[in-house]
């Protein structure tokens, strides 16, 4: 499906570019070969393909989550920038209700 000028024009405008003429006329060269590219994959026959999320089996490659031991509130604390009574300190990022 080979695009007018006029179409990679408005293409363009929508897109928000300003393009040159020698890139009206390349660009229109590439879009008209990605719609030609998307029609073959119309073509296809689909019917009894079932539907997929992924083109490969996908395998989880983490381990197991397997609840451990805590870590100790003051080691995690240990090496916090500012602490107040056990927890970690951080800036307010909201306003008193007045």
């Amino acid at each position: 499906m080979a695009l007018t000028r006029e179409q990679v024009v408005h293409v363009a405008r929508l897109a928000r570019l300003a393009l040159s003429e020698e890139e009206l006329e390349r660009f229109g060269r590439q879009l008209s070969g990605i719609l030609e590219h998307a029609a073959q994959v119309t073509r296809l026959a689909t019917e009894d393909v079932a539907p997929t999320s992924h083109a490969i089996p996908l395998v989880n490659v983490l381990r197991p989550d397997v609840p451990g031991e805590c870590l100790a509130r003051e080691k995690a604390i240990s090496t916090a920038p500012e602490r107040e009574q056990g927890r970690f300190k951080v800036p307010r990022i909201m306003e008193e209700p007045q």
